[in-house]
């Protein structure tokens, strides 16, 4: 008589998990909202990086096409400065060069986020099953 009454069904344990499968519901789709829209700015910021990779290669084309003596100027704040050929070239090579490092960083970062907005709708996906098996 200490114990379950006859016809009690009540488990300390499912309600709980009842009860905090909203929640954890909740908090598994603000993840998943947030992370889309991570990655969807990853996406941006490749293409803003590919469009700057590709101007700086083609001026570079166009640079080297010219002779040695052209003078050539560098364009700094609202002022421009006299420069070399080389310079020129040097500065669109090492802009080439540090737009892919950012496209290649960001391409893993984005990776990274659609695994984990993958894993995040399977336990969506998991929690629902569960739900309907209650």
């Amino acid at each position: 008589m200490g114990g379950k009454q006859e016809g009690d069904n009540r488990h300390p344990g499912p309600p709980l998990i009842a009860a905090a499968l909203p929640q954890a519901f909740t908090e598994l789709q603000a993840k998943v909202i947030d992370t889309q829209q991570k990655v969807k700015l990853a996406d941006i910021q490749i293409e803003q990086l590919s469009k700057t990779k590709k101007h700086a290669h083609l001026t570079d084309t166009e640079v080297m096409m010219l002779v040695d003596e052209t003078r050539m100027y560098e364009g700094v704040g609202r002022m421009f400065i006299l420069q070399s050929k080389g310079v020129i070239h040097n500065q669109l090579l090492e802009k080439q060069r540090v737009a892919e490092e950012k496209i290649k960083e960001l391409e893993q970062k984005k990776s990274y986020l659609e695994r984990s907005v993958k894993e995040a709708e399977d336990n969506i996906r998991e929690m629902l099953m569960a739900r309907r098996a209650q």
